[in-house]
């Protein structure tokens, strides 16, 4: 079976293990169902996520022009202290910047390779911890905008990582730890401005993934160098596939790339 599309993250359901979803444009793949099944990737092309134009993808799935003018790409979305609409000031686009700032976001404590502190819009919970390939995760805060969020995610920079490693993710090379205990002791340091939104009384989220072998000496893929690939596929953990000869492929990295898949 053969199916063929542009690539972009992909889907979950937060089921025991999760379930992932590459979707195309008129179809879509249960890629648990292809877990020990060997599959064949050739490179096709490129389709910006934007404008939907053969054209080389600069970053996060987008050309170069439309990276440096769409909001969605803007430098709030990496940096949420740098988020204004709060204060009626346009970045690229206000309207838009409203939708998406001005609403409940949570800052969160994920245990991936490490315990690390980040920021997401609240309806993105429990998706933004699946993505990362967190197996442990804990909601500290929950603000009314992102840039509050975003102020306290930087306080809590000086105390605990913002960074996954995601060689140590995938080889599964992790503790569990004690997210409660990290969250109160987290606590003294978020700004005043945040202190009334903090989270007392939550336990941490666990989450499961659909892997049968991790990758000892994880060996990243990139379709549009590598143009053709065949292997088998063993797990599926944030957004990474894990292959069977230790080559993973992140599905973001390789967002805005047409490529060609078959089922052997």
């Amino acid at each position: 079976m053969t199916y063929q599309g542009v690539l972009t993250k992909m889907q979950t359901e937060f089921l025991e293990p999760i379930s992932y979803y590459l979707v195309f444009k008129n179809d879509f793949i249960n890629l648990n169902q292809l877990l020990d099944k060997t599959l064949e990737f050739t490179f096709v092309g490129h389709e910006c996520l934007n404008c939907h134009l053969d054209k080389p993808i600069y970053r996060q799935g987008f050309c170069r022009s439309c990276f440096f003018d769409i909001p969605q790409a803007a430098d709030w979305i990496m940096k949420p202290e740098l988020s204004q609409a709060h204060l009626d000031v346009e970045d690229r686009d206000l309207a838009y910047e409203k939708q998406v700032q001005l609403q409940p976001h949570i800052v969160y404590l994920a245990n991936s390779s490490n315990i690390k502190v980040g920021v997401t819009r609240k309806s993105q919970v429990p998706t933004r911890w699946i993505d990362q390939g967190a197996h442990e995760a804990i909601e500290i805060v929950e603000v009314p905008n992102r840039y509050l969020a975003g102020i306290t995610e930087v306080a809590l920079k000086d105390y605990v990582g913002d960074k996954t490693n995601w060689r140590t993710m995938l080889k599964n090379d992790i503790v569990d730890e004690n997210l409660v205990e990290w969250r109160d002791k987290l606590k003294q340091y978020i700004p005043d401005e945040a202190k009334p939104y903090f989270i007392e009384d939550n336990q941490e989220t666990n989450i499961q993934f659909p892997v049968l072998q991790y990758p000892k000496k994880p060996k990243s893929l990139n379709f549009e160098k590598a143009q053709h690939y065949i292997g088998i596929l063993k797990g599926i953990k944030g957004q990474y596939l894990i292959f069977e000869d230790d080559t993973v492929c992140n599905i973001r990295g390789n967002e805005g790339l047409v490529v060609k898949i078959n089922i052997l």
